[in-house]
């Protein structure tokens, strides 16, 4: 289906609300108060498309996938999940990339960011 030598990538957005905070020596004070943000994210998924209906992944399902790997962040403190101690975007990159990884064949990247404060972080496959 695809020409030789090609290979397709399919990004499905998502979204969060949650609360965080840093408690390390060096966090700006504001950032030691718990806090909140819009999260906003993008799955990226690469590889050939299936024969019989001309795409990778269906992306309805790949949404109803990281819906539930993201259920648990949404309107919670990161810090009180496990493996989020000290929720960095990277961290948060990172904690979906390892859920997602085993149930999304072709999984390459994860990016997570807040826009209002114009910050993003990936964890990619290398």
């Amino acid at each position: 289906m695809t020409r030789s030598g090609l290979t397709f990538e399919i990004e499905k957005d998502f979204q969060f609300e949650a609360a965080h905070y840093f408690g390390h020596a060096d966090a700006n004070d504001l950032f030691k108060k718990i806090h909140g943000h819009s999260f906003k994210g993008t799955v990226r998924i690469e590889g050939d498309a299936q024969e019989e209906k001309g795409w990778i992944r269906d992306l309805w399902k790949i949404d109803k996938i990281i819906s539930e790997v993201i259920k648990p962040l949404d309107h919670s403190v990161l810090n009180e999940i496990d493996g989020l101690e000290q929720p960095a975007l990277e961290q948060i990159a990172l904690w979906i990339f390892e859920r997602l990884d085993p149930l999304l064949p072709g999984l390459s990247c994860v990016e997570i960011g807040r826009p209002s404060c114009g910050e993003r972080a990936r964890a990619r496959r290398s």
